[in-house]
C-alpha cells in the first residue's frame, strides 16, 4: 500500500477581485468605494462592505475609514530607523500613541545621509497621507512644504522655514551654553565639528559657537572649525584633523553626540585622555552619552516626539494648535568630560 503525502489546505488571501465578485459588481466600483469616492450609491457601498467582513478582506485600511471616517493610523517618517537619535524620537512616539486608541506605521529612508532626501520624503508622505493614515509625523524634515491630504507634524526639522506645524530644539541658545560652559572652565581654543550643510539646526548651533567666543572677545578661527556630518565616522575624522593640529584645542563641541563619540575614538588612536589631554561637550543627550560621562546639551528628543504625536492628533481631530512651533528649551548636562585648565 502506497503512502500519500500530506499537502496542507493553504488559505489563499481575499483580494479585491473576490470582493467584486461576491458583490457582483466591478473592480473598480469596488476600488473607488475603498477610496472614499463619493460617485457610488449607498446601497451598493453596503453591499460591497458586507462582503469585505464575511469574506474577511482586512488588508485595505480604507474601508475601515468608510465606517469611522479615519484609520486611526498615523505616519511616521524617520531618517534612520537605527540611529541613536531616531531611537530617542521613537521613544517619546510610542509613549504618545500608547495613550491614545491610534495605531503607528513607520517609514525609514535606513540612510540618514542619502542625498535625495527630499525626493524620498515626500514620496513616503504622499504615500502614507494617500487614504492609508490620519496624519504624518516626519522627524528631521528637509523639506520646507509638502503635498499632503492629512495634517503633517514635523519633529525637530533641519528646514529653515518650514511651513507646517514642528517641535524644535533652541539650537542656538543650546550651543552657546555649552562654549560659555568650557570658556567658565579656562578653555580659549576651542573646536568645534559642524553638521551637515543643508541642516537648520547644525547651522543655529554654529551661530551660537560663533556668537559665545564673539561675546568673551575671541576671534573665530576657521582653522578650529571642522566638517562633520553628524555620523561618528565623519567625527572621529574631523577631531583628528583638530588634535593634530601645530596648536591643537584644548576643548572641542561637538554639533552632536555621535560626533562627539568620534571624537573619543580619535582620541583613544591618538593616545589621548578625555578629559585630561581635551575637553569634549557633545549635543542631543542619546543614551550612550550617559554611559560614556559626555557632558552634551539635552534638547529633549524624546519628548518632541511626544509633544509632536499630541499636536498631530489635535490637528487630525480638527482642533486648533496654541503654537506652530514648539520650542523645546535646551538644557546643558554637565558630566566628566570636562576640566578646569
Amino acid at each position: 500500500m502506497t503512502s500519500q503525502k500530506f499537502v496542507p489546505n493553504k488559505k489563499r488571501a481575499v483580494t479585491i477581485q473576490d470582493v467584486a465578485k461576491a458583490a457582483g459588481i466591478s473592480v473598480s466600483t469596488v476600488s473607488r468605494v475603498l477610496n472614499g469616492k463619493a460617485d457610488v450609491a449607498a446601497a451598493t457601498q453596503a453591499r460591497i462592505l458586507a462582503v469585505i467582513d464575511e469574506l474577511g478582506y482586512t488588508s485595505n485600511l480604507a474601508a475601515r475609514s468608510m465606517r469611522s471616517h479615519r484609520n486611526n493610523l498615523i505616519g511616521l517618517v524617520v531618517p534612520d530607523i537605527g540611529s541613536p537619535y531616531s531611537i530617542e524620537i521613537m521613544k517619546g512616539v510610542n509613549r504618545a500613541i500608547a495613550e491614545t486608541d491610534f495605531d503607528l506605521l513607520v517609514f525609514t529612508t535606513a540612510d540618514a545621509q542619502k542625498t535625495d532626501a527630499l525626493a524620498h520624503e515626500q514620496h513616503y508622505v504622499s504615500l502614507l497621507s494617500n487614504s492609508i493614515t490620519d496624519g504624518v509625523l516626519i522627524a528631521a524634515s528637509a523639506t520646507e512644504t509638502f503635498v499632503s491630504h492629512t495634517p503633517i507634524v514635523s519633529i525637530d526639522p533641519h528646514a529653515p522655514n518650514p511651513d507646517y506645524p514642528c517641535t524644535q530644539g533652541t539650537n542656538f541658545e543650546g550651543a552657546k551654553k555649552a562654549v560659555e560652559y568650557l570658556l567658565n572652565l579656562g578653555h580659549r581654543r576651542i573646536g568645534f565639528i559642524t553638521g551637515r550643510g543643508d541642516s537648520h539646526s547644525a547651522a543655529r548651533r554654529k551661530e551660537g559657537y560663533c556668537a559665545a567666543l564673539k561675546l568673551a572677545g575671541i576671534a573665530v578661527d576657521d582653522t578650529l572649525i571642522a566638517v562633520g556630518d553628524y555620523t561618528t565616522k565623519t567625527g572621529e575624522r574631523a577631531a583628528r584633523q583638530l588634535l593634530t593640529l601645530p596648536k591643537p584645542p584644548t576643548a572641542i563641541f561637538a554639533v552632536n553626540d555621535q560626533s562627539a563619540i568620534g571624537v573619543y575614538q580619535a582620541a583613544e588612536k591618538l593616545g589621548l585622555s578625555i578629559p585630561e589631554d581635551v575637553s569634549v561637550i557633545g549635543f542631543d543627550n542619546i543614551t550612550e552619552a550617559q554611559y560614556l560621562g559626555l557632558t552634551t546639551v539635552d534638547q529633549f528628543l524624546s519628548e518632541m516626539g511626544y509633544t509632536a504625536v499630541q499636536m498631530l492628533i489635535s490637528l487630525i481631530n480638527h482642533k486648533p494648535l496654541e503654537f506652530q512651533i514648539h520650542k523645546m528649551p535646551a538644557e546643558l548636562v554637565i558630566r566628566k568630560s570636562c576640566r578646569r585648565i
